[in-house]
């Protein structure tokens, strides 16, 4: 079935293009839920949540960049609400302790697993961990980022300097990486 098929029976209600759909892209799009939701369990409300979301909204797509894009921000977007619904995000922004944190400088080698270094980033408190996935693997600005969960931009770009200096120290403390000598580079292990 092409996308323009699903599209066009997904708009009809039609629930063999629906379920084409989510077989489609639920794999990549749990992959993104997993890396915000607190445990496979959440990661898997958070997808279900996503796709009702999408077949309601499905209508709204205009064909103007990658359908999985828009597909991809809608479950984005849902994972972040339901950070900030259930409170997980609000409890575990340390704003106490936003202050500088001296990175390390290092690429992480190219033989490092992606899956590796997401289990790695699932170990950071969720207020980095979901500063860390928007920025460096989304793509967002900080100024999204803080819109999209009521922080200032400053508290976005602390976050993420200590989300990278933590991810760092896990790791090395792991052995998947070396004593750093340059800047972690989270982008080069997810093709950014």
């Amino acid at each position: 079935m092409t996308e323009e098929a699903i599209l066009q029976g997904c708009l009809k209600n039609n629930a063999v293009a629906q379920k084409e759909l989510y077989h489609r892209y639920s794999p990549k799009m749990l992959a993104v839920c997993y890396r915000f939701g607190h445990n496979r369990e959440d990661a898997e409300d958070m997808l279900q949540e996503g796709f009702i979301k999408v077949f309601s909204q499905i209508h709204t797509f205009r064909n103007q960049g990658a359908f999985e894009g828009w597909v991809r921000r809608i479950i984005v977007h849902t994972c972040i609400n339901n950070l900030k619904k259930n409170k997980k995000f609000n409890e575990s922004v340390d704003l106490i302790h936003a202050t500088a944190v001296q990175v390390r400088e290092e690429s992480v080698p190219s033989s490092v697993q992606a899956k590796q270094v997401v289990e790695c980033i699932r170990l950071l408190p969720i207020g980095y961990r979901t500063v860390l996935n928007l920025y460096a693997i989304e793509g967002y600005s900080h100024k999204e980022i803080a819109d999209m969960l009521d922080i200032e931009e400053s508290t976005s770009r602390s976050q993420y300097t200590r989300a990278k200096q933590m991810l760092e120290d896990i790791l090395v403390k792991k052995k998947i990486l070396a004593k750093p000598a340059r800047k972690l580079d989270v982008f080069s292990v997810f093709g950014r």
